[in-house]
């Protein structure tokens, strides 16, 4: 039986509750497509860690313990001799780098909706797997995931010994692992759920009573069509085709020309702010269209209500630039960070909405330039924010800054937030390429700031944060095509 992630979580969502339930998730090809190692693997070859000889071994290793059936431990032993002699500080830095260089964008975006499930229902939410914490750790984190179950590495005074106090955790030994995860918890294994795409996982799926065949390989498919568990088939990340490269070449061109056009016509109204604004629309609404994205807005009235307003909004991508344009459309600039001010993709946007370029290196010039935004309030014009200050790896919020609250307390006018659920998806945070689909946005009500003080800005700050969260984990179903 198939069934799909909205089936899976409406059954998580009517089935029992509490800690006591446990949902243990596989890791490398269940939550992230493919394999996590292959990313580590290739940033060791890269910076000259891995020699011939090693390397050798590793390929050996892994055709003899997947394709022959040897020794599927062999490899996992290879990788830790490697690691010898490392602090734990350096791996986990390099786990921390690599979630936000390459791993992120390979989290499968349904399989953030069945976690998030899970732990609605209050359920005792774990990673089981035989990779280790370095790999696994930031996506767990991420997900809000707080149990790992995983391949740990022995070490001594922070320095790891090339051993692992576990064994690679992998086939039985995973299960059993599970197993003595879940009496040590109180969990009950029989009203359990458990998620895993490979053949070597049929020990601990059969641990639960609740298994789930997921994106499965072949003999996984094999044994759940057997034991009669459900095959969970979950959407895989966006990746670029021919329609994506050619898009984006078009929409690159479509929204130069655009600005262009809106300069042109300004110059000949003789009014910047006319063309300004028709240059905007123009640019932003060609680009979109022509990389095949679309847009579905609730609260398309709450961009309207109070102009002059401080919008602020989530970042994921360079797609949402576009997006807030086309949502804006007029009377408004933009607060960015000075270094942006050299990346050729702001050039023509830059000279046309001339925003405030904020030197976060110099307060004192910070502060001058700030106050420059607030007389731009005064004088009509809308300001948009981005508080997180920099593209997030995922959809999960960042640390929103103070700036736009500061700025909107003292200018006296609302914030008006913007929740961007999934340019991620279409444009994850690294990539230059817009994959053609549809973006969801909520536009929430505004927030009238005329009775701040400057002592409460950081309870406003957390304020705004949580409703821009609790909007991502449930999004509001009226949805009307833009």
């Amino acid at each position: 039986m198939t069934t799909t992630a909205a089936e899976a979580v409406e059954a998580i969502r009517t089935g029992p509750a509490g800690p006591e339930i446990g949902a243990f998730f596989d890791f490398d090809g269940t939550l992230v497509q493919g394999y996590t190692a292959n990313a580590v693997y290739r940033e060791r070859i890269r910076q000259g860690q891995i020699g011939a000889l090693e390397l050798a071994r590793t390929i050996v290793a892994a055709v003899d313990g997947t394709v022959l059936g040897g020794n599927p431990h062999s490899i996992g032993e290879i990788s830790f001799a490697a690691l010898r002699g490392r602090t734990v500080d350096s791996v986990v830095e390099i786990g921390e780098r690599l979630f936000v260089q390459r791993i992120a964008g390979t989290i499968r975006p349904e399989a953030r909706d069945v976690v998030r499930a899970h732990l609605r229902r209050g359920h005792t939410v774990v990673v089981a797997s035989s990779a280790t914490r370095m790999q696994i750790e930031p996506v767990a984190r991420d997900l809000g995931i707080p149990h790992l179950v995983c391949t740990e590495l022995a070490a001594e005074d922070g320095i790891l010994t090339g051993h692992s106090s576990t064994g690679m955790l992998w086939g039985e030994r995973k299960a059993g692992s599970v197993r003595a995860f879940a009496r040590g918890h109180g969990i009950d294994l029989k009203h359990s759920y458990g998620y895993a795409n490979g053949s070597e996982d049929i020990a601990f799926l059969g641990s639960v009573g609740r298994p789930y065949a997921l994106n499965p390989h072949p003999v996984l498919r094999r044994a759940a069509e057997e034991y009669g568990w459900p095959v969970l088939m979950l959407r895989e990340p966006k990746s670029p085709g021919l329609r994506a490269y050619l898009g984006t070449v078009a929409a690159v061109a479509g929204t130069n020309t655009g600005l262009a056009a809106g300069v042109a016509y300004g110059w000949l109204r003789g009014d910047r702010r006319q063309g300004r604004n028709a240059g905007i629309e123009l640019a932003a609404r060609t680009g979109l269209t022509l990389a095949g994205v679309k847009l579905n807005v609730v609260g398309a009235e709450n961009l309207e209500k109070c102009r002059p307003a401080v919008f602020v909004a989530n970042h994921q991508s360079t797609l949402d630039v576009l997006v807030l344009g086309a949502l804006l459309r007029r009377d408004f600039t933009a607060v960015a960070k000075k270094e942006a001010r050299l990346d050729p993709r702001m050039l023509v946007i830059g000279a046309l909405l001339d925003p405030a370029w904020i030197d976060r290196g110099d307060l004192t010039k910070a502060k001058q330039s700030l106050d420059g935004v607030v007389e731009k309030l005064r004088a009509g014009v809308s300001i948009l924010i981005l508080p997180e200050g920099t593209r997030m790896p995922t959809p999960s919020l960042g640390r929103f800054k103070k700036g736009a609250f500061h700025i909107a307390r003292q200018a006296g006018v609302p914030i008006v937030p913007i929740v961007l659920r999934n340019t991620g998806e279409l444009a994850w945070r690294r990539s230059l390429i817009v994959n053609p689909g549809t973006v969801d946005v909520a536009v929430l009500e505004p927030v009238d700031t005329s009775g701040w003080t400057a002592e409460d800005v950081d309870q406003r700050v957390a304020e705004v944060r949580q409703r821009v969260r609790d909007t991502l984990a449930d999004w509001p179903r009226e949805v009307g095509a833009r």
